[in-house]
């Protein structure tokens, strides 16, 4: 087989194992050398519903989905209906049930009822589809054991051996994957598990949430490894008690973080705002999906980037960072930390449904020299007599002492307050602290991420992008260039404040700029008009749901 990219996409209700057998057979692809990027949609319901499970993996870098499939695992006739016509011509392949009536040259039926229980079906069609591919089977059997348990694993791997035999007498043939020798370590995970994990990395000590998808899997991470790693999980009863716990454990010391989606951010606003005046650090992660209200509960948007930007009642500091990869899902997590501790106020990391739930494999990630943030200032630094919780300095930072661990009285307010901490309506001290507090915004400005620019200098087309689109430009960019055309990207993994010094010049010297954006108002590409002056005309936007794809971004650009 050329090295290419194959797209190979399970599909079935819920219920039926995709998310189980899934990454297992992504894990399994990963072990044997190869780059894997996984999507996942699914409806908002337990049981039922059409479900998909999209691997697409090769042996150079996969940094995106595909439209395109180029094997289809039905665990349910309808799958094919549904996705028969994004089947690749000619060397495209479905894998199904043999008592379906399909007709497709391309079909491969299965008489499934032969070789054991429905529960198995599953791993039965993804023994198939790995076999034609020639994965090992003790690779495949292995990544099995590793998910399911010994207890689970026996009949599992019986139904995986009858398949492989089966194959075998059928003497089907497909494009049998190159054997990579030794294979390199990688992780598989997801967005959301690099962001508890980074998260842990940097001494977060309490998590409150309320469940609402995406953002629940970041605690689903943590619960995990509370034990291990001292961590308190705590589902509370709504959004206001989450971040209003989170607050509270971080003015006593534990670094804090509230995890939740667009409707749940919504009802954590005033305490934002509370976090703000009481200087207190909070990393708030918002796993964005479309709105309004409920919208598409399971899809994915890039459509909350005004309303975190401007969330809070009154004027202060914050940054706001959207990962566009797995890597920068842990290190930007960890950076809102910083930011937060050392700001003294509320943090935002935005994700998405996306890139929560898409599996990609990363390098391990060298935790060895990375420290956690350390709560407050150390009580000997604090000379004057009383304690002046919110001393007015040169960068607006003041001395945060801790409630408890020094012979200082720490003196917090809702309301504007003087220096020492007490409530005033003394309106010669309102000015005096709001620019206090705005002072420190100047040292984030300086901290600013970059937008990463990649590509041809003076381009004839630059892509503008934020967060989760990063992989699909990149990709979508590479293609272009092949074509003998000038292009290059522009991502911003930061996206508040923005430095018009660090891309400015990028979008002036471009021919055509194009801001590659999922929601429907074009949010990115408003704000740096608003910060800049440049109008970006030309926009690739999709909110249906569905993840921009390099293909997407190729059939809107023609």
């Amino acid at each position: 087989m050329e090295e290419r990219i194959l797209n190979i996409l399970i599909g079935g209700e819920a219920g039926q194992g995709l998310q189980t057998i899934g990454p297992i057979f992504a894990k399994s692809l990963m072990r044997s050398g190869f780059s894997v990027h996984v999507t996942q949609t699914y409806e908002s319901r337990v049981r039922g519903g059409h479900n998909t499970f999209a691997i697409r993996f090769g042996a150079g870098k996969v940094l995106a989905p595909q439209e395109e499939v180029d094997m289809l695992i039905a665990l349910n006739e309808e799958t094919v209906e549904i996705h028969r016509k994004k089947l690749r011509a000619k060397k495209g392949r479905v894998i199904g049930n043999a008592e379906w009536d399909i007709k497709e040259k391309s079909w491969i039926g299965v008489p499934f009822k032969d070789f054991g229980e429905e529960t198995y079906w599953n791993t039965a069609s993804v023994g198939i589809a790995a076999s034609l591919l020639g994965i090992d089977k003790s690779i495949l059997a292995k990544a099995l054991e590793d998910d399911l348990g010994k207890e689970r694993f026996e009949e599992n791997r019986k139904v995986l051996e009858t398949m492989y035999r089966w194959v075998e007498e059928k003497d089907l043939q497909w494009e049998k994957l190159p054997s990579v020798i030794k294979p390199p370590e990688r992780w598989l995970m997801h967005g959301h598990e690099a962001v508890a994990l980074g998260a842990i990395s940097a001494g977060m000590k309490l998590c409150a949430f309320y469940p609402m998808s995406p953002s629940t899997s970041i605690p689903q991470t943590l619960i995990n490894r509370a034990k291990d790693m001292d961590l308190i999980v705590e589902q509370v009863e709504d959004e206001i008690a989450a971040i209003n716990m989170a607050i509270g454990a971080s003015f006593g010391g534990a670094p804090s973080m509230v995890t939740t989606s667009g409707g749940g951010f919504a009802l954590m606003v005033e305490g934002v705002s509370l976090a703000a005046v009481s200087e207190t650090p909070v990393v708030i992660v918002i796993g964005q999906r479309p709105g309004p209200a409920t919208g598409l509960a399971t899809r994915t948007e890039q459509a909350d980037l005004w309303f975190v930007l401007h969330a809070g009642h009154g004027e202060f500091p914050r940054a706001v960072f959207a990962p566009g990869t797995i890597e920068e899902c842990f290190h930007l997590t960890r950076k809102a930390f910083e930011f937060a501790e050392k700001y003294q106020g509320p943090m935002f990391v935005l994700t998405d449904h996306f890139l929560a739930d898409s599996y990609q494999d990363i390098k391990p990630i060298d935790v060895t020299k990375l420290s956690f943030v350390k709560a407050g200032f150390d009580p000997s630094s604090v000379k004057e007599s009383p304690y002046l919780r919110y001393r007015r300095t040169k960068n607006g930072i003041s001395p945060r002492l801790l409630p408890g661990v020094s012979k200082h009285l720490v003196v917090a307010d809702s309301h504007e307050h003087t220096e020492n901490g007490h409530l005033t309506e003394n309106l010669s001290i309102r000015p005096k602290m709001v620019d206090k507090r705005l002072r420190k915004g100047d040292g984030i400005l300086k901290e600013v991420i970059s937008p990463l620019y990649d590509g041809d200098k003076n381009p004839d087309t630059l892509l503008v992008c934020w967060g989760s689109t990063k992989g699909a430009v990149e990709e979508a960019a590479s293609e272009i260039r092949s074509k003998k055309k000038k292009v290059a990207t522009l991502h911003f993994s930061q996206v508040w404040p923005l430095v018009p010094d660090q891309f400015f010049r990028h979008l002036d010297q471009a021919k055509k700029v194009v801001c590659v954006e999922s929601n429907a108002t074009g949010q990115l590409a408003q704000l740096i008009r608003r910060e800049t002056g440049f109008i970006i005309k030309n926009r690739v936007a999709r909110y249906d749901g569905l993840p921009i794809t390099p293909d997407y971004i190729l059939e809107n650009l023609r």
